[in-house]
């Protein structure tokens, strides 16, 4: 195991990373993360090694991503296991882990309403698709990563498609907000890393599911979504018909005790609700809850990301 891993705590620390990068000319990929990491994120850091000069991972908690009744104080925090994940990998990763106060200085309100200070909102778009279930979730992602990307200057930025909204909304906001670093074209989407026995998308909060549900009842959600994949790619178009073709699974993970959340066809660039798929594309996407636990999934019919 390396022990080369560079561990920042504070923005100036950072900065100071940073500028010998640019005097330097080595480029920079970024991973901000939540922490819990699991081969997911390692597969976005595998990405980022491989395209740039250095790899920096961020692992922050942020709370404006959570609605007062959402997990803020349980969410998994493994600071130590993550250390040695990113080490088994490369021993050439920086790893940034600022507090709170860093990250937010005039503080942080987790309801949101009541913010008081800068703050990146999303009008037309953080309210559509996941964000009619969680309205809070997307305004509070774009204000961190904004602060991240401040911070951090990516040459180029690492997501995963199974957050594909939350991808796609930063590489609008990068557009919309003149963005340097990293550019829109520059900002990857990489796709959904999947257990290899049971496809489920792996996710921080998989932790919190019985091996049953892990194994049995999760897995529900990507096969529904595999069927209407299949029903677009065997010529049908109109919701109706994609939708229809998620019923069975979606019904099978009800009558087990799952709970839909949503299933739904979205344009990918404007996130409302398609009647069709058309030339450029959409994204058939699903939330549902097992347990307390909220699962998020997708497949993309008729394009690229």
């Amino acid at each position: 195991m390396s022990s080369n891993l560079r561990l920042l705590r504070t923005t100036q620390e950072l900065r100071q990373w940073r500028v010998q990068h640019l005097l330097n000319s080595k480029s920079v990929g970024f991973v901000p993360t939540m922490g819990a990491l699991h081969q997911g994120h390692l597969k976005l850091v595998e990405q980022s090694l491989k395209h740039s000069d250095s790899t920096i991972v961020s692992i922050f908690v942020n709370p404006a991503q959570f609605a007062p009744h959402e997990d803020l104080d349980t969410y998994p925090r493994t600071l130590d296991q993550d250390i040695k994940q990113l080490q088994r990998i490369s021993n050439d990763i920086t790893l940034f882990t600022p507090q709170v106060s860093q990250m937010y200085p005039s503080g942080i309100e987790q309801d949101t309403s009541r913010q008081v200070g800068a703050f990146v909102h999303l009008p037309g778009l953080g309210n559509k698709m996941e964000g009619l279930s969680r309205p809070h979730f997307f305004a509070g992602v774009a204000t961190v990563v904004t602060k991240l990307f401040n911070i951090v200057q990516p040459d180029h930025a690492y997501f995963g498609q199974k957050d594909i909204q939350q991808a796609l909304i930063l590489r609008r906001m990068c557009k919309d907000l003149l963005v340097q670093y990293p550019t829109t074209d520059n900002l990857r989407i990489v796709p959904t890393a999947r257990d290899p026995d049971t496809n489920l998308a792996l996710s921080s909060r998989n932790a919190y599911l019985s091996e049953q549900q892990r194994s049995e009842l999760a897995p529900l959600l990507y096969k529904a979504l595999q069927s209407g994949r299949q029903a677009y790619e065997d010529g049908k178009r109109s919701r109706e018909e994609i939708l229809h073709a998620t019923s069975s699974y979606t019904t099978q993970a009800q009558e087990k005790g799952a709970r839909i959340d949503y299933m739904q066809l979205n344009d990918a660039f404007t996130f409302d609700v398609v009647d069709e798929v058309g030339a450029e594309g959409a994204v058939l996407s699903a939330a549902m809850y097992v347990g307390s636990t909220r699962l998020i999934d997708n497949v993309l019919l008729g394009m690229r990301v």
